[in-house]
């Protein structure tokens, strides 16, 4: 592993697909970074199947070993740090953490959401629960955003957006499908900024400064 290149933890629980996304643009040269370690809330998540493949680490933390969800999420601070990670991905991680997370890692955490936040937040908004909850909204778009994580949920700086137009005929399932196109280009593109240091956070806003001279836009 090369010393002076980003080392990332991504965070899963299930299939995986932008994890994929992001192990692709590592490896096409998109972002300078590296897996450092892919940890998952289950222990049949692809997600780990797909990590395995490319010969990175992964760890499976049970999270009904541990007592309570303070002491889960020291566990996983702990490890990730043992690896030192610079950034934090959330990709599809369905367990709660309290807010010692994101005190550890401030503004080195990052997450994809499948809507236009801060629409269709919170909790229990997630996977199909957002694209259902956005078709009985009767809105005309909906979309995904990449946001810096926070002590709150769904509610951190937002860094990049797409939107989505929904369909006459739109289900949930059409809606997933379509967005989840976009998730996988956006994820990898906020990730390429962060490495490069061009997120800048003001407020509650995230400011993207251009490249600097001999990077790649």
């Amino acid at each position: 592993m090369s010393k002076d290149l980003l080392k990332i933890g991504v965070l899963v629980s299930g299939n995986g697909s932008n994890l994929q996304a992001i192990i692709d643009a590592i490896r096409r040269k998109k972002i300078r970074a590296e897996i450092s370690i892919v940890i998952s809330s289950k222990a049949d998540a692809y997600a780990l199947t797909r990590a395995g493949k490319y010969q990175i680490p992964t760890l499976y933390m049970n999270p009904k070993i541990y007592p309570d969800r303070d002491s889960y999420t020291c566990a996983i601070t702990d490890e990730l740090k043992k690896k030192g990670v610079g950034l934090v991905c959330l990709a599809g991680f369905m367990s709660i953490l309290t807010p010692y997370f994101a005190q550890s890692f401030p503004w080195q955490t990052i997450n994809i959401h499948p809507a236009l936040l801060p629409a269709f937040g919170g909790v229990g908004m997630y996977g199909h629960h957002v694209h259902e909850a956005v078709l009985r909204s009767g809105a005309k778009y909906s979309g995904c955003t990449v946001h810096f994580v926070d002590e709150g949920c769904d509610t951190g700086p937002i860094i990049l957006q797409q939107a989505v137009k929904v369909q006459d005929d739109e289900t949930a399932e059409t809606l997933a499908k379509r967005i989840l196109k976009y998730e996988h280009k956006i994820y990898p593109l906020a990730i390429k900024y962060f490495a490069a240091g061009q997120l800048q956070v003001v407020g509650n806003r995230v400011l993207i400064k251009k490249a600097k001279k001999g990077r790649a836009e």
